[in-house]
């Protein structure tokens, strides 16, 4: 019988390794696996590379990662949003390192990655900095950007509902990161607010296929 639920988050974040690429989803605050992240912080990880839309807000998730210094990398598009304070502690202590990506770019070279694709060529970028050291290409008379796929060892989502299979529905704008950084992972772990029954969840509102799930844990929400 396939089963993916967990009973705790110790027991959702359990195996995962120091240095590890971990995905975190979320745009800003909204739809953040925040109660995986602190999990993760509690397991012990090091060394690890968060691939995420920000740098952590606040004191909580990949903040706190941040803060107790067990992110050596951010690869983000927006390092500094609201209280920004533990990624700028860290990195104005030359302490982590920053990769800055488009944020199309950001989701674009996951996407690759699900779909195991070699990459793909971008015009973001070009005569910027942010082409440094990268294979340019003419196409059409305008040159674009090679930007290889990015993939997570492990991918951290939040949904709203889940059934036993893995199948997520999210709430609203909480879907951002979240289907892609699921299907770009070689193990995802979601965090939910309520589990159904298998059926309760129609077919045509599903957004991301239990296939590309691993690990689900009960956060909240219903008893």
């Amino acid at each position: 019988m396939i089963d993916k639920r967990v009973q705790s988050l110790a027991e959702a974040v359990a195996g995962v390794r120091d240095g590890a690429t971990i995905l975190c989803a979320g745009f800003g605050a909204v739809g953040g696996p925040d109660e995986l992240l602190d999990a993760l912080l509690e397991q012990g990880a090091k060394e690890l590379v968060a691939v995420s839309n920000n740098a952590g807000s606040g004191d909580r998730g990949l903040a706190a990662l941040i803060a107790n210094g067990r992110v050596r990398k951010v690869i983000c598009s927006y390092p500094r949003t609201d209280r920004p304070h533990a990624f700028e502690a860290a990195f104005k202590a030359g302490k982590l390192e920053l990769e800055l990506v488009p944020q199309g770019t950001l989701s674009e070279r996951m996407r690759c990655a699900a779909a195991g694709l070699g990459g793909f060529y971008s015009p973001v970028g070009v005569g910027t900095r942010l082409a440094d050291g990268k294979e340019t290409r003419e196409i059409g008379g305008r040159l674009y950007v090679l930007e290889k796929p990015l993939k997570g060892d492990v991918a951290f989502c939040k949904a709203l509902r889940a059934d036993r299979w893995g199948n997520l529905v999210y709430r609203k704008s909480a879907r951002n990161f979240n289907p892609v950084m699921a299907m770009a992972a070689d193990l995802t772990v979601v965090q939910v607010k309520e589990f159904v029954a298998l059926g309760e969840l129609d077919p045509e509102t599903i957004h991301t296929p239990g296939i590309f799930v691993d690990r689900i844990v009960k956060v909240g929400g219903k008893p």
